[in-house]
């Protein structure tokens, strides 16, 4: 199993319809992705971070399906630019030598098929871990 988890710090002046909608999109993620086995979003609380969320894939056939399901190209869209500071991590319980280049690899796949997700990237103030496109194994 793979838990891919997100932490967000929003950017000052965002409406609260703005963040109803982004937090919509993620549940939406959480829901209607079948790749998707369990996920909790919310607030994060004593932290720089506003809100987090992680979900529960099975593997990387389903981290991969979970990356370019509509549902989710469609949160990233609608959240990217509401963010200022965005980290991403990735836990295994199973142990491989080789799955943190694996998941950079896929990332990477999905940013290069989309460059119009790459110039939303690019106006984040702070983009790291997992999913950060410089990022290294």
């Amino acid at each position: 199993m793979i838990y891919h988890g997100i932490r967000m710090k929003l950017r000052e002046g965002i409406t609260s319809q703005q963040i109803d909608e982004a937090l919509d999109c993620l549940k939406d993620q959480g829901q209607a992705i079948p790749a998707v086995k369990s996920f909790i979003f919310g607030r994060e609380y004593n932290s720089d971070f506003d809100w987090s969320a992680v979900f529960a894939l099975e593997d990387l056939d389903a981290y991969w399906e979970y990356l370019i399901h509509p549902v989710h190209m469609t949160s990233e869209r609608v959240a990217f630019p509401l963010i200022e500071k965005f980290e991403s991590f990735d836990i295994s319980d199973t142990p491989h030598p080789e799955l943190g280049a694996k998941i950079a690899e896929l990332q990477k796949r999905h940013y290069e098929a989309d460059p119009g997700l790459a110039e939303l990237l690019s106006g984040l103030d702070s983009h790291t871990g997992s999913s950060a496109p410089a990022h290294k194994s």
